[in-house]
């Protein structure tokens, strides 16, 4: 079973899909040089006539050269590993709209007109019993829950959870959450957090991966419940906290080095010395001759070395300015 991918690229009115079976794990790797690197390595994936859906499909981008969009959802190892990501790609996408795809293959298949249900099944948002476990050891949760009381307090707890696995249990898990004992307050950021406020009945969701389905509200069981979804804003919720369970500020730093590590060593630019060879007269009556080993040939599908040198300029800026904070 590999990590598979899909990567649609919209250009000139016309779109099509490719398709990579253990690339989901680099699709970031491939989208940070910039849209055109982008572009050719996913165009020399295969090309196929079909939709992944969510199950099987772990990473996906969708390049919209007319729209100057960029549509993209990926695993990433940490708060800090998708945040270092975005901040790159702010810089390596000048002009375009970069946007997770917090609805998974749903935000692809709505941005091209088709809906958001072409690779879902009626039903297939699986909804659970309310249950709820409070983990009182672990300081690293998965995601971060709270809720306002009737006094108008706020109690939060860590979960081992995604965050839109709490909004599967229904409002029966409020009743779970007041009688639930207290958690340790995290050391570690979050995947996400999801704010339970029964006076307004407002949901107040984030996430920095996807929680597909979130734009098919109302989901069963919350008909008169409104959703404020904040895509990947925590700090709303962030300043609903109690003072003695903050989020923690990690600095990006130790993430955007881990992002210049994957990119090794930049490849030399052949071009000036190619041009140097062949402009030098060989003895009369003979012919230049380059020898190919002592060149190190570029793949057509990889960035090429001046993407790369401004993938780097980008990294290095970012890493100064995070030291500086």
């Amino acid at each position: 079973m590999g990590a598979r991918a899909q990567y649609v690229v919209v250009e000139g009115g016309a779109w099509q899909r490719y398709y990579s079976h253990w690339a989901a794990n680099r699709v970031i790797d491939d989208l940070l040089p910039g849209p055109a690197a982008a572009t050719r390595c996913f165009r020399a994936n295969r090309e196929i006539d079909e939709w992944l859906d969510d199950v099987w499909c772990e990473g996906a981008a969708l390049v919209d050269h007319d729209r100057q969009i960029l549509l993209w959802f990926a695993f990433a190892g940490s708060w800090a590993d998708y945040m270092a990501a975005r901040a790159v790609l702010a810089r390596t996408w000048p002009g375009w709209d970069v946007r997770f795809a917090h609805d998974g293959m749903g935000d692809l298949t709505h941005h091209l007109g088709l809906g958001r249900d072409l690779t879902r099944s009626p039903g297939w948002f699986e909804t659970f019993e309310p249950s709820w476990f409070a983990d009182t050891d672990s300081t690293e949760p998965c995601s971060v829950v709270s809720l306002l009381l009737p006094d108008g307090r706020v109690r939060a707890w860590g979960s081992d959870r995604e965050p839109v696995e709490h909004v599967a249990d229904g409002p029966g898990l409020i009743d779970l959450l007041v009688a639930s004992p207290t958690t340790p307050p995290p050391t570690e950021m979050p995947y996400g957090g999801a704010h339970f406020d029964p006076q307004t009945r407002t949901v107040s969701l984030w996430a920095v991966q996807t929680v597909a389905g979130i734009h098919n509200w109302p989901l069963p069981g919350w008909e008169d419940w409104t959703l404020d979804f904040r895509g990947d804003d925590h700090t709303q919720q962030a300043g609903l906290l109690p003072t003695d369970f903050p989020f923690p500020q990690p600095p990006l730093t130790a993430a955007l080095t881990r992002l210049g590590e994957s990119l090794g060593t930049l490849p030399p630019d052949n071009g000036p010395l190619l041009a140097r060879a062949t402009a030098v007269s060989g003895p009369e009556g003979t012919t230049p001759v380059i020898n190919p080993a002592a060149l190190m040939p570029h793949e057509p599908a990889d960035p090429t070395p001046a993407e790369l040198a401004a993938l780097r300029t980008a990294l290095d800026a970012l890493v100064a300015a995070a030291g500086a904070d």
